[in-house]
């Protein structure tokens, strides 16, 4: 009897722990999904963010390479100020 009581707590433990994984996936990927795109990079990256230390390496590259973006539209208007 103990044994089946143990199981049921068990595996509510285990439902709860895949809800909130989603739900804390639910919360993170719509704003990495909105920056990546807005940068110029593929939405579907922000999937990364999901898993440990690669979220970090992705992040360093996002943060340091050439946003698309950004590219002449953003020349173009400090240029413009300088005239």
């Amino acid at each position: 009897m103990m044994h089946g009581m143990y199981m049921n707590g068990m595996a509510w433990g285990f439902g709860l722990h895949w809800l909130v994984m989603l739900l804390v996936a639910a919360l993170i990927l719509p704003p990495f999904w909105k920056i990546f795109s807005k940068a110029g990079f593929s939405g579907w990256l922000s999937l990364l963010m999901l898993i440990p230390m690669l979220n970090l390496i992705v992040l360093y590259v996002i943060a340091f390479s050439d946003w698309s973006s950004l590219g002449h539209g953003h020349q173009k208007r400090y240029s413009d100020r300088r005239e």
